[in-house]
């Protein structure tokens, strides 16, 4: 979770969307004190959820099993 001002939202937002985007929470504050918070869209975070399972079901389908390293490496795929 992400704690920033709202004057510094105002001149970061298009940074700060795309770390949303990617699942992280952002708290708006103003003089200290929290006033918003944006939040990934459910429906979207699920869908990327869906397919990296579906992803990994497939890895492991193609081969005798899967490594830790494909099994991070796909993990961090949505993160890019």
């Amino acid at each position: 979770m992400i704690e920033i001002q709202a004057s510094e939202a105002k001149t970061h937002l298009p940074r700060l969307l795309d770390e949303v985007e990617r699942g992280e929470t952002l708290i708006i504050t103003r003089h200290g004190r929290r006033i918003a918070r944006l939040i990934p869209e459910p429906d979207l975070r699920q869908a990327e959820v869906e397919q990296a399972i579906a992803n990994i079901r497939a890895m492991g389908s193609r081969s005798a099993g899967i490594t830790v390293e494909e099994l991070l490496s796909a993990r961090d795929e949505g993160r890019r």
